[in-house]
């Protein structure tokens, strides 16, 4: 399976490779894709559009403890870089885990890391690779945070895709996973978390400058 996989990647680099110049990326607006009524910015309608599609959004680590503290969870997984700012806030009641143990998946209740960015046109979380301390911790467990400084928003689709750059794994989310089977029953957290929480952050900036 390996060799016939490699032989396709091979003929398809073999083939590329014998171009003089590929064919330009055609010029286009941002939003030319976009539907009138779905444009808009600022955090306002960002946050409208997350609540739209099941993402819970709250701000400030006293939120985020009472809503754990509701769901009856004490156990997680937290971004390394994130412990120090919420594990004084959250207090002793709740364990935070700085990594995340492949063979016992099932123990984190919860997964804390950041989000790079969010898209207001769809109401997504952006979640790159190098921002994401560890993917499994952000889509094992059945509660997912995602830490979203205020200001890193995109308007549109495109422009969030334009801010890639060459990140191998990047994750969209636009609420928590759900899916349907044939007779359209909804099921929720096969293939992600069951519930996707976005806990909005103040930036850099707005720290240092204050209002």
């Amino acid at each position: 399976m390996a060799d016939d996989r490699e032989s396709v990647f091979a003929s398809l680099r073999a083939s590329l490779g014998r171009l003089e110049r590929r064919t330009p990326y055609p010029d286009y607006p941002a939003d030319a894709a976009t539907p009138p009524a779905r444009r808009g910015t600022g955090p306002g309608l960002f946050r409208q559009r997350l609540e739209a599609g099941n993402t819970i959004v709250i701000e400030g680590a006293d939120a985020l403890a009472g809503l754990l503290r509701d769901r009856g969870v004490r156990t997680g997984y937290c971004d390394p870089d994130l412990v120090p700012l919420l594990a004084t806030a959250l207090g002793p009641e709740f364990e935070l885990r700085a990594g995340f143990d492949r063979n016992r998946a099932d123990d984190y209740e919860f997964g804390i890391t950041r989000a790079s960015a969010g898209i207001v046109e769809t109401g997504t979380l952006v979640l790159k690779d190098q921002h994401t301390s560890d993917r499994l911790g952000a889509v094992a467990p059945w509660i997912h945070v995602a830490c979203l400084e205020g200001g890193r928003l995109h308007e549109t689709l495109a422009q969030a895709f334009d801010d890639l750059g060459d990140d191998p794994n990047v994750v969209l989310v636009s609420g928590h996973s759900q899916t349907a089977d044939v007779e359209g029953i909804m099921i929720h957290g096969v293939h992600g978390p069951g519930e996707q929480v976005c806990l909005l952050l103040e930036s850099e900036k707005e720290t240092e400058t204050g209002p």
